[in-house]
């Protein structure tokens, strides 16, 4: 391999200059050849440097920029640490909180329990609701435009804006129990989990 040399330090013997006291660079070109300097030029500003001292003792390095592989690699390790710094707080404070399978059992019951007593009382209030919108709609349904009779009245605006609010109220009941039901599913998830997870780390089959 062919040795370029740049800078008065020709030698690594040799002393350094006064105003070199940080060391001597050395650097190796995409070409692979080897340079060593007090300056590196531009062109090395990117590529990875050993700092020496004056005895040619390499005293510390220098990171090159790196590509997006190197980059990209370097996220993704980060990333899994992470991960596994994560799961390791999960398993301490799981460890930490339950004491059987039985435990985390009695735990998951008494949450799937408030969201079921939820969807419950969401349930009675929409039998209500729907009943009351079936006698305001027959109410509303002898006068126009609800009527097909041409000779049948205008409904009351009153009466309208009641119909209106009563499927906006049905509506939104509607969408809490759906989202009661979901939590509930998410919640056994999550202790499914964890108890599998239980079983792992106390060696339980």
């Amino acid at each position: 391999m062919r040795v370029k040399v740049i800078s008065i330090a020709l030698s690594l013997l040799l002393p350094l200059a006064a105003g070199a006291q940080q060391g001597v660079y050395k650097w190796t070109d995409a070409e692979g050849n080897v340079f060593y300097g007090d300056h590196p030029p531009p062109e090395a500003r990117d590529l990875p440097k050993e700092v020496k001292n004056e005895g040619g003792v390499t005293i510390g390095t220098i990171q090159g920029k790196k590509s997006e592989e190197e980059l990209q690699a370097e996220r993704e390790a980060e990333q899994l640490r992470q991960r596994r710094e994560l799961q390791l707080r999960a398993d301490r404070a799981l460890l930490a909180t339950y004491l059987s399978v039985e435990e985390i059992l009695l735990h998951r019951d008494r949450r799937v329990e408030l969201f079921q007593a939820q969807s419950r009382v969401t349930e009675l209030y929409l039998r209500n609701l729907r009943r009351a919108l079936e006698d305001l709609e027959s109410r509303a349904a002898r006068f126009k435009p609800y009527s097909s009779d041409p000779s049948a009245p205008m409904v009351d605006p009153q009466l309208v804006t009641d119909i209106e609010s009563t499927k906006k109220t049905i509506a939104k009941h509607e969408n809490n129990l759906l989202k009661y039901q979901s939590e509930e599913q998410q919640i056994i998830a999550s202790f499914d989990g964890d108890i599998n997870r239980f079983k792992v780390l106390k060696g339980i089959d």
